[in-house]
């Protein structure tokens, strides 16, 4: 609850600057037992509260607001000093019960089953951040207990990422999933990260939260790739080395215009010579289509380097390689630690995918050349 709240803040300030459109919205019930006859409509950026609607219940705790919003977007509806979880569309419609002393045991939400579905989750969530912070702080006051306290959290982590599973899988589609998105390290799990942002925004476009963490998403992948050498789109850095006769060089520049597959190998690498013949049966199929190959060697015998070439049949020209084996300067400049490996790039220059062998390599280029 906390970490969703501080990165909300975080976007707070983007989300605050698109444009909006105003909502017309019903949300009414009963809190009995609450702590105040005063409860608001606000949204939380992790230490302050912007409000928007003021509610004022009778004495039995019934209260109703019929009016408008400024946009469809997340909401809280603050209770003393609780916050129950709201996703407001336009003409929205719901009903909330609950005890006011124990809103977070019992509160029946009507009308919404994606505002229910957020606060049952944000109800786990908080109990885990609880157990996490009992768990530092037993630890800190008695470090002996070290190993008794990590089996424990152990059990009750594997718990709570069950708990979290479940709750995407329910919730697929649903802007409700913008509370499992702060239990997601992007940095260790960036694909789980990017399929929640996407959900997220897919499903609730109308919501300036969502776009602000969808451009949040944008941001930080553009920085991821940038920082990825060969990330796709990317153009593929240029080269230029030796052939086979040892005095042509060629450039892989030279080859635009052309769908080039950058095959690094060796003859001394098994698994290499066992996926040549899949290799020349891709080129064979699709050369006539501006298919070609740049096969770089990380050979150190010439000799052998040209007897493989004969005898696995890779009657493409394009051969080079300084004889460097792993210290080569391509495989340096591409960071190749295995081969074989492989980068398409194409007629740009520009990369489509890396690390293509076999059936994959072959329905790839089935997709470009359309057979």
């Amino acid at each position: 609850m906390k970490k969703f709240a501080l990165f909300l803040f975080a976007i707070a300030l983007t989300a605050n600057l698109l444009a909006q459109k105003e909502i017309d919205v019903k949300i009414s019930g009963m809190i009995f037992n609450s702590p105040s006859d005063t409860l608001y409509v606000s949204q939380f950026y992790g230490n302050y509260y912007k409000d928007y609607q003021k509610i004022v219940a009778d004495k039995k705790g019934n209260f109703a607001f019929v009016g408008k919003l400024p946009t469809e977007d997340y909401f809280v509806l603050r209770v003393g000093n609780n916050n129950i979880q709201m996703i407001l569309r336009n003409n929205s419609d719901i009903k909330i019960y609950g005890d006011g002393n124990k809103i977070k045991e019992f509160c029946n939400i009507i009308g919404s089953d994606e505002s229910k579905a957020m606060n049952e989750f944000a109800i786990l969530s908080e109990r885990w951040a609880v157990k996490s912070d009992s768990a530092i702080n037993a630890l800190k006051a008695d470090p002996s207990k070290e190993s008794e306290i990590n089996n424990y959290m152990q059990k009750e982590y594997t718990n709570f990422q069950s708990e979290l599973q479940s709750f995407i899988s329910n919730n697929a589609n649903s802007p409700a999933l913008i509370m499992a998105v702060p239990q997601i390290n992007p940095d260790a799990d960036f694909k789980s990260y990017e399929s929640l942002i996407l959900q997220v925004y897919n499903s609730f476009k109308g919501s300036p939260t969502a776009e602000a963490y969808y451009n949040n998403y944008k941001q930080l992948k553009k920085k991821l790739e940038d920082g990825q050498l060969l990330a796709t789109g990317k153009l593929a850095p240029d080269f230029e080395e030796f052939m086979t006769d040892r005095k042509t060089k060629l450039k892989l520049s030279s080859l635009r215009g052309n769908v080039v597959l950058i095959d690094f190998w060796a003859s001394w690498c098994g698994p290499c010579r066992k996926e040549n013949p899949n290799v020349v049966k891709t080129y064979e199929k699709y050369k006539k289509d501006g298919f070609t190959i740049m096969s770089v060697s990380l050979d150190q015998d010439k000799e052998k380097w040209i007897a493989a070439i004969k005898q696995d049949n890779l009657t493409w020209p394009n051969h080079v390689s300084d004889l460097g084996g792993w210290s080569s300067k391509v495989s340096r400049l591409y960071e190749v630690n295995s081969v074989p490996f492989t980068v398409l790039i194409d007629k740009e220059g520009r990369i489509i995918r890396v690390n293509l062998r076999g059936e994959a390599l072959e329905k790839e280029l089935e997709k470009i050349f359309g057979h």
